[in-house]
């Protein structure tokens, strides 16, 4: 998802090294106004990362365009609750993010597989540790850093490359149905968004014969 956020900042820098850019996400308004931005090497997809059947179809029409790169795999929504006062719409929110990554991945994996490219799943300090008020939402985010693990086992030695990143608190949107848990004065202290998109970029793409296979980012206090 990069229509707003970190998400945004991945698709600025990517776009500006002279990739061609395809944006999924489900922020109508946002993706238009990348769009004006964007003259060239940019198409947006509207939909949601956790309809399998969207997600089949986009995929496919991507690696019609030419051969597919890298895969960043940034969606993910929060709720943060005390654990009994969880619904299942709460659940199946937070579970968006992780189907996202499940069906993005597996779909771009069956081109890769021929070609090579890399994927990198952009997780949380959440699938490091459990933190209070985050049960479910530290559920699926270690639950995504179980299947980056497995994707890393599967694809060693070939031309697939699998990266997890692990960044702490952002100072983005994402908070802004939790003010009762990360107030705007709490977020401020948070790391920027542009300065986090530039470490990734930098690790990933870096032109060493080395491997930053997990990256586990902070701010300073």
């Amino acid at each position: 998802m990069g229509g707003n956020g970190l998400g945004l900042e991945l698709v600025k820098i990517l776009h500006s090294k002279g990739y061609f850019v395809c944006n999924i996400d489900k922020d109508e308004r946002a993706l238009k106004n990348l769009e004006k931005s964007f003259l060239s090497n940019y198409k947006s997809f509207l939909g949601n990362v956790a309809d399998e059947k969207f997600i089949i179809s986009t995929i496919k029409k991507i690696s019609n365009m030419g051969n597919i790169i890298a895969l960043f795999n940034n969606a993910g929504s929060p709720v943060f609750k005390f654990p009994t006062e969880y619904t299942a719409q709460d659940v199946d929110l937070c579970f968006e993010g992780l189907k996202g990554m499940i069906y993005l991945s597996a779909n771009t994996l069956k081109v890769m597989e021929k070609t090579g490219g890399k994927i990198i799943n952009i997780m949380s300090s959440a699938a490091l540790r459990g933190n209070k008020q985050e049960s479910v939402y530290c559920a699926t985010k270690w639950a995504e850093r179980g299947y980056t693990e497995s994707l890393k086992a599967c694809y060693t030695g070939t031309k697939v490359q699998i990266y997890g990143v692990y960044p702490g608190g952002i100072n983005t949107d994402f908070y802004k149905n939790s003010r009762d848990y990360v107030s705007k004065e709490k977020q401020s202290t948070f790391m920027s968004a542009k300065d986090l998109a530039e470490i990734i970029y930098d690790n990933i793409f870096t032109d060493k014969k080395l491997v930053v296979e997990d990256l586990i980012i902070n701010r300073i206090k």
